[in-house]
């Protein structure tokens, strides 16, 4: 999930079509990824220019999730070919329908962007990706190279500033 200057967040992407009836295969970065459900009012990215659409239905389906959408006149995509137009959309909500994280947490959105640096001051990158390892999340830097970082606060994440959009971390340059 990324927030950006418009106060939306990434929520998920349109990775297929599922059947003929206009439905479509989602990518959530939501955890669990079903909560990407909660949200009825989607706004999808698409040759860089946003459409308000409507999540009608959505389920899990196997190990994929599905969903049926409304177009921007509310009427429910129920064509496999109109649907197709919305294939590697992505897909935002508006910041304020997410409930705030509770203090010392953050959306991983929020700080996809954001410099990351270390004690010494040497600039590692910007936070790329988040990645969920079942022990703890991993935060992907990328700049001259890559570092991936746990997501561990007081160990390896020393101070998160929103409003710098910075990092500072305890890592070393060369691993």
């Amino acid at each position: 999930m990324a927030e950006n200057a418009q106060g939306r967040v990434l929520l998920g992407r349109v990775q297929g079509l599922f059947g003929v009836r206009g439905w479509i295969k989602l990518y959530s970065y939501t955890a669990p990824p079903e909560n990407i459900f909660d949200y009825r009012h989607w706004q999808l990215l698409r040759n860089g220019q946003l459409h308000a659409l409507r999540l009608v239905e959505g389920r899990v389906h196997g190990k994929a999730l599905i969903a049926q959408i409304a177009d921007e006149q509310g009427y429910p995509i129920d064509d496999r070919d109109v649907a197709a137009q919305w294939l590697d959309a992505d897909i935002y909500v508006a910041r304020s329908k997410l409930p705030p994280p509770e203090p010392g947490k953050y959306y991983a959105a929020e700080l996809l962007g954001f410099a990351v640096h270390n004690q010494q001051g040497v600039a590692l990158g910007e936070v790329a990706d988040f990645m969920e390892t079942g022990a703890n999340p991993v935060m992907l830097v990328r700049g001259e190279r890559e570092h991936l970082i746990p997501f561990i606060r007081k160990n390896y994440i020393l101070n998160v500033d929103l409003h710098a959009r910075a990092i500072s971390v305890d890592w070393d340059a060369d691993f």
